[in-house]
């Protein structure tokens, strides 16, 4: 059987149930566009993986770019996860909100060239940094949605990797800086003769966890901080300061330090992949939203203060997956749908990872995370 030949998803649904004795009417029931739906986001395309879509909220945020109360759509197979996250924005919410700051750092792609010799490595470093705006040129050149924002050069032996940084707008962004690269890393070789091995030379870095966009950031740097009361803790989280302080240093620093991951955090991933999921963005970038630090001080009164950090958040509103019919919708939700939103639509990402992290950190606390997954994740009572 070869999938290419049929043309339209029924044709090939039908010709892998043939082959394979198989019914798949679930697969092939969906609502968006199977023409627009095939031909930019899925080769081969036989129908829709179909993801149960939940809501919380809603969330008080007050940032550099949102400001208001926003519902959160959610779409997951974990029973339990939006429970959670529901709590967390009404927590947030009676103490007064989430305040989230965010800094574009741009989308990046870093090619691997080599060369024959340190000298004709250094040589290509020195005219990289000496040509930065000719480069930032012939990037801008094909896209007027992209603008070169920085370059940095490292070298190891007979390899020189070029990580460039670009503003892609409100788009992720990824193929529009792939597209810019190459037509950069054909000038570097025709100027220094080093020869591009890869456009894509794992210096990017593109979903995978990595210290440097850990530490140089990648997309969107997020930061987002509330001060949880006394009594809301008592009242709406079941637990204390003290207790939730004691979880996040054995769990979020030591545990973490102990396992040498990069994640110094409770669950960043899960409350990004379901928001990921529901609005359209490369699942894959859940990778490097996985990574950043939650932050807990116990202060005066028994209250306390919450935070965490994403270095490296990859979102955009157009392109890519958000225009299907039901990406669409769920961004619609948010109120970030299409063009000068995307700064919006990271801080509001910050909220809702704030408000996950601190109720799992009082579930465990309160020592309700094993019940709340048998009555939610099991429907056992």
């Amino acid at each position: 059987m070869n999938v290419r030949t049929y043309k339209t998803a029924a044709e090939r649904r039908a010709a892998v149930e043939h082959e394979l004795g198989l019914s798949l009417n679930n697969i092939g029931k969906y609502t968006f566009d199977e023409q627009a739906a095939s031909t930019k986001n899925c080769e081969n395309m036989i129908g829709a993986a179909q993801v149960p879509m939940g809501i919380a909220g809603p969330i008080a945020v007050s940032g550099g770019f949102a400001h208001g109360d926003f519902y959160l759509p959610l779409a997951t197979t974990e029973g339990a996860l939006i429970a959670s996250v529901a709590r967390g924005c009404k927590a947030i919410n009676v103490s007064g909100g989430a305040f989230v700051s965010s800094r574009r750092e741009g989308q990046t792609r870093g090619p691997v060239f080599v060369v024959s010799s340190s000298k004709e490595r250094q040589a290509a470093r020195l005219w990289i940094e000496k040509n930065k705006k000719r480069l930032a040129e012939t990037a801008e050149k094909t896209s007027r949605h992209l603008h070169m924002e920085n370059v940095l050069v490292r070298e190891v032996g007979q390899y020189l990797f070029v990580r460039f940084a670009f503003d892609t707008a409100d788009a992720m962004g990824m193929n529009m800086v792939t597209i810019a690269s190459e037509a950069m890393a054909q000038v570097i070789e025709e100027e220094t003769g080093a020869k591009c091995l890869s456009v894509a030379g794992n210096f990017d870095v593109d979903k995978k966890p990595s210290w440097l966009n850990f530490i140089n950031n990648r997309g969107f740097v997020v930061w987002a901080e509330t001060v949880l009361q006394k009594d809301i803790l008592h009242s709406v989280l079941k637990t204390t300061a003290e207790e939730m302080f004691d979880v996040w240093l054995g769990k979020c620093m030591i545990g973490s330090a102990m396992s040498g991951s990069m994640g110094f955090n409770g669950h960043y991933a899960n409350i990004i992949a379901a928001l990921f999921i529901a609005t359209g963005q490369d699942p894959a970038h859940v990778v490097e939203g996985s990574m950043g630090i939650t932050t807990t001080k116990v202060l005066p009164k028994g209250d306390l203060y919450v935070s965490i950090y994403l270095p490296a958040l990859i979102v955009g509103t157009v392109g890519g997956g958000t225009g299907l019919a039901t990406q669409k919708e769920a961004l619609e939700i948010l109120g970030v749908e299409g063009e000068n939103n995307v700064g919006t639509f990271a801080e509001i990402i910050g909220g809702a990872v704030l408000a996950g992290e601190l109720s799992l950190l009082a579930s465990l606390a309160q020592g309700s995370l094993g019940r709340a997954h048998k009555e939610l994740g099991r429907g056992e009572k």
